[in-house]
């Protein structure tokens, strides 16, 4: 019997050339190897970031972040970035309409993040249960606070210890 659940990761080189291997979900990745995690930051017409909550059970839990995730077995980095956004929050977008802002190489992973421009409600939004307890709408004032205050994931502070200025920026032109 085999568990459709279990998922793998393709994996690359540094450079990103595909080592034509993968590897399960929670095994060690072999030093030197890399696969591909993504994170897409939401940005309305009022120049607010959305951000989902994750929930307790889960590592980081409690605080807020951005979509995001490892992209599976076969599926490119922005294909990553559009399920995980839909999977999260139920929104859709197109790939082409998702833009790679930077990528930073880690240990084991190769992080692309990308920004995308989308207005929805909340209440039109429905939260994977299995990972977000929670969702909201926020200035990047806001934002930048609340990663002061440690109630964030790494990967949003992270984010905005690397491109603060250019994000700032981005949410201040949406709204014109």
């Amino acid at each position: 019997m085999t568990d459709t659940n279990i998922e793998f990761f393709d994996l690359y080189t540094a450079d990103r050339r595909p080592l034509g291997r993968k590897i399960r979900r929670g095994e060690p990745i072999p030093r030197g190897e890399y696969h591909i995690v993504v994170q897409i930051m939401t940005v309305n017409s009022d120049g607010e970031i959305l951000l989902t909550q994750r929930v307790p059970e889960k590592t980081s839990g409690g605080r807020w972040e951005c979509s995001g995730g490892c992209a599976v077995s076969g599926e490119t980095s922005r294909q990553a970035a559009v399920r995980e956004l839909y999977e999260e929050t139920g929104l859709s977008v197109e790939p082409e309409d998702i833009r790679l802002e930077w990528t930073l190489t880690t240990d084991s992973m190769l992080r692309d993040f990308y920004i995308v421009n989308k207005n929805a409600p909340l209440e039109v939004m429905k939260l994977q249960a299995i990972e977000v307890c929670a969702a909201k709408w926020v200035s990047f004032e806001r934002l930048t606070e609340m990663a002061s205050l440690g109630q964030t994931t790494r990967t949003v502070t992270k984010w905005l210890e690397c491109r603060y200025d250019e994000l700032r920026q981005y949410t201040l032109e949406v709204k014109r």
